[in-house]
């Protein structure tokens, strides 16, 4: 494992530059999926919930099998594991391209197929969060998770507005190809690091010792008060804002109208301030206490998304809306690194685990709800009642002690 001492940035170690190269490429391709599975489902179905859906089949088994990701991480070899779930991945997008080219997708292979897609990646990103500190040492966390957030929404400055671009006069195919083509580049880079930990490999977990790693990583959790609160309002918050997420399709082309393009120059906008709030995380990292960084980040990315729900203008509310994501990837690279700093090396994957499934496990339902709401009163109920939502559950956040002291 690399000591944070010896490492000037976290790109001095070859591994990790590895590593980030990978996962910048298979983002660009996840970029370009994001914005066409959503139009597709829309343009098929003209329903803000059957779009919603399409997020839910996305997020649900991801929390719920990153348990069964979490003990995979901590026992067996990770390189070995992320490979293999890449490899899964492209499969099922090349399928999805195939049968498009065929005029055989549904909407339910599109499902069942996200379905198969978010187990790989729930099992992926839990190998990915336990190599982490292995590669780049535990205080170094926060700077390399920063560094792939950063990577992730700058490709989203591009890929929305090219996919949006792509989708309106192509449709969907080139999106699939090139996400599984990128998927087989990231297992390239995978393949040419030497190690991604664990030190000691203790061979596939049986169904006992899943149960037992469940346990053990909830055990770690309930009994640290500030990883327990800080889960607690991330749950809530990710289901107000997953929930105005999911609708922000509709929300655009009802409210404003939106074309296919102007739905991806906006996402391109929102990219644009999420890349800020992340290189801002990584350079910014250590400089405050954690919790007093987070509770303010908290108030000001709730309050500058109001004007979202007031303005006429998708300029506007784009400018807005990127306002308030940098202020959310502000956020997450301070959680996931708060967590990557509390945890003890050798459970990372089981109470991550653990974590994810409580934090995550609100959006399923949340999801369904908005997405009801805006087939049967109209998008922007449903953004005002997310917006809503998230500034209370935001200022209660900022009144917890427990959180807005934590130091750690």
């Amino acid at each position: 494992m690399v000591s944070p001492s010896t490492a000037r940035s976290v790109f001095a170690s070859r591994s990790f530059r590895r590593y980030y190269t990978g996962q910048a490429l298979s983002l660009i391709g996840d970029g370009l999926r994001t914005l066409a599975v959503p139009l597709l489902v829309y343009r098929l179905t003209s329903s803000a919930l059957s779009t919603g859906i399409s997020y839910v089949c996305e997020f649900a088994p991801f929390a719920i099998f990153g348990l069964v990701g979490g003990s995979l991480a901590d026992r067996v070899d990770r390189r070995a594991l992320m490979i293999s779930m890449d490899a899964i991945r492209c499969a099922i997008m090349a399928a999805f391209a195939l049968l498009f080219v065929g005029h055989l997708l549904t909407v339910s292979m599109i499902y069942g197929g996200l379905i198969l897609l978010s187990i790989a990646a729930a099992i992926f990103v839990s190998g990915q969060a336990s190599s982490i500190p292995f590669l780049v040492g535990r205080e170094r966390g926060t700077e390399a998770v920063a560094a792939l957030i950063a990577a992730e929404n700058s490709s989203n400055l591009v890929t929305p507005i090219a996919g949006g671009a792509l989708f309106s006069i192509f449709g969907p195919l080139p999106a699939l190809a090139i996400n599984a083509f990128t998927y087989f580049l990231a297992q390239l880079s995978l393949v040419r690091i030497p190690t991604l930990g664990p030190e000691t490999t203790l061979g596939l977990p049986s169904v006992r010792h899943v149960f037992d790693d469940v346990r053990l990583g909830f055990g770690m959790l309930w009994s640290d008060a500030g990883l327990r609160a800080q889960a607690y309002v991330s749950f809530a918050l990710n289901a107000f804002g997953f929930g105005g997420y999911s609708i922000l399709i509709p929300f655009l082309k009802r409210g404003f109208a939106a074309t296919d393009q102007e739905v991806g120059i906006f996402l391109g906008i929102s990219a644009a301030g999420a890349v800020c709030g992340s290189l801002f995380a990584g350079k910014f990292a250590s400089r405050w206490p954690f919790g007093r960084a987070l509770s303010t980040a908290y108030l000001i990315d709730s309050i500058l998304f109001l004007p979202v729900i007031f303005t006429r203008n998708i300029w506007i509310a784009g400018i807005f809306w990127a306002i308030a994501n940098a202020g959310a990837q502000f956020e997450i690279a301070q959680i996931v690194g708060f967590r990557l700093r509390v945890i003890p090396e050798d459970m990372i994957g089981r109470v991550l685990g653990a974590v994810r499934l409580l934090v995550l496990c609100g959006i399923a339902p949340a999801v369904v709800m908005f997405g009801y709401v805006a087939d049967h009163f109209s998008p922007h109920v449903a953004m005002v009642l997310a917006a809503a939502g998230y500034l209370a559950i935001a200022l209660a956040a900022v009144a917890s002690p427990v959180i807005r002291l934590e130091t750690r």
